[in-house]
């Protein structure tokens, strides 16, 4: 049952379509960029992050909104900030003794909703 399972993910017969493959290696996203990428979904990849994301997409908070509406400390809110700011995600600004978060730019809710939307399909 396995070896079946496992069989379905070949072709029965190797055959190259050397027009199709020479057409996608043309135009292949170069490896730098494939990992930039891949580095972006991998800090996706914690629900505490997408739940800040989501919280930002709707406005700007600070760290303690955010733990608040995460259900979180304000120093685990922080270091998932630092991650997401490091990937150019979100951005703050200053303004007392308070950093307001918000998204980076309109890219990141973009990529979200997508994200979203197939989420509920």
């Amino acid at each position: 049952m396995e070896n079946d399972r496992h069989r379905e993910d070949f072709c029965e017969v190797h055959q190259v379509h050397e027009e199709k493959v020479a057409e996608v290696k043309r135009i292949m996203l170069p490896e730098e960029k494939a990992q930039a990428l891949a580095q972006i979904f991998k800090t996706l990849g914690d629900p505490t992050r997408i739940r800040i994301i989501f919280a930002l997409m709707q406005g700007e908070l600070c760290v303690c909104d955010l733990a608040e509406i995460t259900d979180s400390s304000e120093s685990s809110v922080s270091h998932h900030l630092r991650l997401l700011r490091t990937q150019k995600l979100v951005k703050y600004r200053r303004e007392g003794k308070n950093l307001f978060y918000s998204l980076d730019d309109h890219h990141v809710e973009k990529l979200f909703k997508e994200g979203l939307k197939h989420v509920y399909e």
